[in-house]
């Protein structure tokens, strides 16, 4: 059963008509308290934050695949490409064309379930075996996620996926060969707490950050004003 479905998703969103979505979820993620409030909203719905919610709705009512041939990764591909891809102690993540974020949050769950960046698990006994255990030692700060995404309307449910999961990330909207940008964002994990929500913080176009990002602003794009 799909538990987020048009009508679900789009009342949660408070649109009449899912090609509202994009826009009005860009919107909401503006606004810390709006933001927040709507992640509580979710999960009252499912608090399972180990796939993709938004992965049907997406693909059938937001996805260009005709025009830009989009498709989405599904779990189960997600699942194995990070179990092959992932090396002992990494604790950082890049992927271009990352869609809504299925592969992302794949790549989470192995973090939070794994805690591959804390060196010092014991299983010795089993009360050690316990208190070095994930639930005990994760830290969100201590993984980073580099994630590039084109489209207009895939980057809004990619943000709401990083930030819902307190993760820390930037998140381009780019062109990942020419590199040129429309906007970025900071997803900001603020403490320990990986039940904690990350902030969202609108990455300024200097030439700084087009350096540091290895990006060419487009000076065109992104103008919707984001709020805090």
């Amino acid at each position: 059963m799909v538990k987020f479905d048009v009508k679900t998703v789009n009342n949660l969103l408070g649109i009449d008509d899912a090609f509202k979505a994009p826009s009005r979820l860009m919107e909401i993620l503006s606004e810390r308290e709006e933001r927040e409030k709507l992640f509580r909203n979710f999960l009252k719905i499912d608090t399972n934050l180990e796939y993709d919610w938004f992965h049907e709705y997406f693909e059938t009512e937001q996805a260009e695949r005709k025009s830009k041939k989009q498709d989405f990764t599904p779990n189960t591909i997600a699942k194995l490409a990070n179990a092959i891809a992932c090396e002992p102690g990494q604790t950082d993540y890049y992927e271009m064309a990352a869609g809504t974020g299925g592969m992302m949050i794949a790549r989470w769950v192995y973090n939070v379930k794994e805690d591959p960046a804390f060196e010092h698990k014991r299983k010795d006994s089993m009360a050690n075996d316990i208190l070095t255990s994930s639930i005990f030692t994760y830290d969100p700060q201590a993984y980073w996620y580099h994630l590039e995404e084109l489209s207009d309307r895939a980057i809004p449910f990619l943000l709401f996926n990083a930030a819902i999961r307190g993760i820390n990330a930037v998140v381009i909207q780019c062109d990942s060969l020419s590199r040129k940008a429309k906007r970025a964002f900071y997803v900001k994990s603020d403490n320990y707490d990986f039940l904690a929500f990350s902030d969202i913080l609108e990455i300024p176009k200097t030439d700084d950050f087009a350096k540091f990002l290895n990006v060419e602003w487009d000076l065109d794009g992104g103008d919707f004003r984001w709020r805090r």
